[in-house]
């Protein structure tokens, strides 16, 4: 399963993105994590979606910001971010394994296929 995440940039405190989770592979496109990683800090995980859609979790830190969702029919899993913070800032990462899940991680040794990752920048 090969992943291409996209969407990132730079945006003032406040603002909006949303990025992208492409997947090559529609059989094995399962559930879905979304991490982050800033510079000098480790890797940690931000929002995940379970394989059939019914379950997500957000850390405390996005909880009401950011909003997960896939369209099947284009294999795309997309993580909106409003009111964004300079603290939001970093390299974004999307992961999935071929396993089902019922429900999903935020851990990111659970996954075994990443995407590249997409810079998001929250500054004035």
């Amino acid at each position: 399963v090969q992943l291409q995440a996209s969407g990132g940039g730079l945006v003032q405190p406040g603002g909006s993105l949303r990025l992208s989770c492409a997947a090559s592979d529609t059989e094995h496109f399962g559930p879905i994590g979304w991490f982050r990683q800033a510079p000098g800090k480790e890797r940690e995980g931000v929002s995940c979606l379970s394989s059939n859609d019914d379950n997500t979790f957000y850390v405390d830190s996005v909880k009401g910001r950011f909003t997960l969702s896939r369209d099947h029919a284009k294999n795309i899993v997309y993580l909106q971010m409003n009111s964004l913070k300079p603290e939001d800032t970093a390299v974004y990462y999307c992961a999935t394994t071929t396993s089902y899940w019922q429900y999903c991680s935020v851990v990111p040794d659970s996954y075994d296929y990443w995407g590249q990752g997409t810079l998001v920048t929250v500054s004035s």
